[in-house]
């Protein structure tokens, strides 16, 4: 996670190895210091209370459900190369923060993700929040990178990827969709 480092052993007297020695370490320890805070305590809760802030406002969301999925949104948006608004906005399309919907088409949970697909990659518990919203930003990375698009990745999350590239109507759907969630994600920042 921190990449590696090595130390280098110049032909240098004693004390000179030891003082580069001691200055690699203190250097060592200031950036993981810096890098583990970085991922939590106050940044990940200072951006939790934003984002549930917002959500709450953009979205008429209950401030109970915004604090409890917000740092599961930014904790799974930063894992996979995602803006946590729109994991949020994708949330608010899909099931405006209903934790327990199913769609008729077996979709289920906050991201709406359809078990039968992906199931044996993302486990059994797809109504548990942090599960979904993992799963679903998983999805949703994966199809961005697969399509080059984030407007395509969006289609994709929304008919799949065969139906939205073989099937005109569906890709016009997609199309749609994508548009509804990039409104969502304005409308959220905007209440930041």
């Amino acid at each position: 996670m921190f990449g590696t480092f090595s130390v280098k052993k110049y032909t240098l007297s004693g004390v000179i190895n030891k003082t580069i020695f001691k200055l690699g370490i203190v250097s060592l320890s200031t950036v993981l210091v810096s890098a583990c805070s970085s991922f939590g305590g106050s940044s990940l809760e200072k951006r939790s209370v934003k984002l549930a802030q917002g959500i709450q406002t953009a979205y008429a969301v209950p401030a109970t459900t915004a604090q409890r999925v917000s740092p599961l949104i930014i904790q799974n948006a930063d894992k996979h190369n995602l803006d946590p608004l729109l994991v949020a906005a994708v949330i608010r399309q899909e099931s405006t923060y209903r934790s327990q919907v199913s769609s008729p088409a077996g979709a289920v949970g906050l991201m709406q993700v359809v078990p039968r697909y992906w199931q044996s990659t993302c486990g059994n518990d797809l109504y548990n929040d942090a599960v979904n919203i993992g799963c679903g930003s998983y999805i949703l990375s994966r199809y961005h990178q697969s399509s080059g698009s984030l407007e395509k990745a969006l289609g994709y999350y929304n008919v799949g990827p065969n139906a939205y590239e073989n099937n005109r109507k569906m890709r016009k759907q997609g199309k749609k969709y994508a548009k509804q969630v990039l409104s969502h994600k304005k409308k959220l920042k905007s209440s930041l």
